[in-house]
């Protein structure tokens, strides 16, 4: 009896040491999918951050341009052209930061792939 058992341990033992590999591949496996959904959310929260401060940006974009639609309107009604003048120069001044802004958070085009 001691000698079968001892025959099947050792059938067995190529058997065990391959369920211990799975067993290793498959922690491996999940420890790598928590790091990937880890990585996932944080992702997602950059989203998240990013179309938020994209529409904050947007709403003070317009704003801006009704501020500035509202002072010209007045401008003109008044035919006061130093106040238009100064609208001229608002604006420029506006679309050069905006347009920096714009450049500056830009990301370089890929190189072109031949």
């Amino acid at each position: 009896m001691f000698f079968i058992a001892k025959e099947l341990r050792q059938a067995l033992a190529p058997l065990k040491a391959q369920l211990d590999r799975i067993q290793q591949l498959l922690e491996q496996m999940k420890s790598q999918e928590t790091k990937d959904m880890a990585t996932q959310a944080q992702a997602m929260a950059d989203l998240t951050t990013a179309v938020a401060n994209d529409t904050t940006v947007s709403g003070s974009i317009i704003t801006l341009l009704n501020g500035i639609a509202a002072q010209l309107a007045a401008a003109l009604a008044a035919n006061n052209p130093a106040a238009i003048e100064a609208l001229v120069t608002q604006l420029n001044a506006n679309a050069a930061a905006m347009a920096a802004a714009v450049t500056t958070n830009t990301p370089a085009a890929p190189p072109a792939t031949t």
